[in-house]
């Protein structure tokens, strides 16, 4: 996949596309059917597939306050974007610049200059340019005067007919619903950090946790106990995560993610990891015993070989 991370670094000449845009936060289902109608028009017409997305929220330069936190990062955006097989991403710095650039002056310079876009694809109520005064009528009048195609596709509902989005999934994550999320997203939600010391309590008491420095990458699901998987270096392995600040103890820090990988004893400290999250199996507790918390850490264990194992059987 080609990467350019602004409008300067796209080669002159560059394309015939087929292009579509958007902030494609968690690349959701509903992402992955836009991004499957954009290589099918691709491949019948011989264009390139392009997709444009930005390195931040516009959110968070227009109106911070509303700004949500983002479900991936750019890193993992990116790799998502290569699982697709679209062939071209573009990522434009949302600065003042961009922010200001007029909805006509966005599709002269970024998708007819830029780009040469031939088909433009766009999700219903999709808006662009500075205050979003940009819209489909106004895409498909510029696209005539162009000589560009524009088409717009339905949103990807969920079973119950609800449309899928990003503000939806956020929502499923912050209640602890990631097997729902997961669902929306096509695959498991995941965050990514670095393993940094803690304070050995998990080793103490026979659990050995692998914990995720706070500088990490992904959304971090409610507080409580999962079943998922942990990842490093390529090799995936079964774990039982907990997220909070383990209230049975004095001084944890607050929202610390913690991995216990499943009978395994690693020694994982400074590697990068990914963390899934496949299933929520309780809340955060305060026990009154160190034996209480064994005994539990003990069921859980359990109760995430349990959830795997129907997970792995459903494939």
């Amino acid at each position: 996949m080609r990467f350019f991370d602004s409008l300067n670094s796209i080669p002159v000449g560059f394309g015939p596309t087929a292009v579509t845009f958007g902030k494609f936060d968690g690349m959701h289902v509903g992402h992955r059917h836009v991004l499957d109608a954009l290589l099918s028009v691709a491949r019948k017409r011989a264009l390139e597939p392009a997709a444009i997305t930005f390195d931040r929220n516009p959110l968070s330069l227009l109106a911070p306050e509303r700004c949500p936190e983002a479900i991936a990062s750019n890193d993992q955006k990116r790799e998502l974007f290569e699982s697709t097989g679209v062939g071209t991403l573009v990522q434009l710095p949302f600065d003042p610049a961009l922010s200001s650039m007029t909805a006509e002056e966005f599709v002269r310079r970024v998708l007819v200059v830029a780009l040469d876009a031939r088909v433009v694809l766009v999700g219903p109520g999709t808006r662009f340019g500075a205050g979003g005064t940009g819209d489909f009528a106004l895409l498909t009048r510029l696209g005539a005067d162009l000589g560009f195609d524009v088409r717009q596709l339905e949103p990807r509902l969920d079973d119950g007919d609800g449309r899928v989005s990003s503000t939806r999934i956020r929502e499923l994550l912050a209640a602890g619903d990631v097997a729902e999320a997961g669902r929306l997203l096509g695959r498991h939600p995941s965050v990514r950090s670095m393993v940094v010391h803690g304070q050995q309590r998990g080793r103490a008491l026979g659990y050995p946790t692998a914990n995720l420095s706070p500088q990490l990458e992904g959304f971090i699901p409610a507080d409580g106990v999962y079943a998922g998987r942990l990842t490093v270096d390529g090799v995936t392995m079964p774990a039982a995560i907990s997220i909070g600040n383990n209230p049975t103890f004095e001084g944890v820090p607050e929202r610390q993610v913690e991995a216990h990988v499943l009978d395994e004893d690693l020694d994982l400290y400074d590697r990068i990891v990914e963390v899934e999250f496949v299933e929520h199996i309780r809340g955060m507790a305060k026990f009154d015993s160190l034996d209480e918390l064994i005994a539990q850490m003990g069921q859980d264990t359990l109760d995430v070989r349990g959830v795997l194992a129907r997970a792995n059987a459903v494939g």
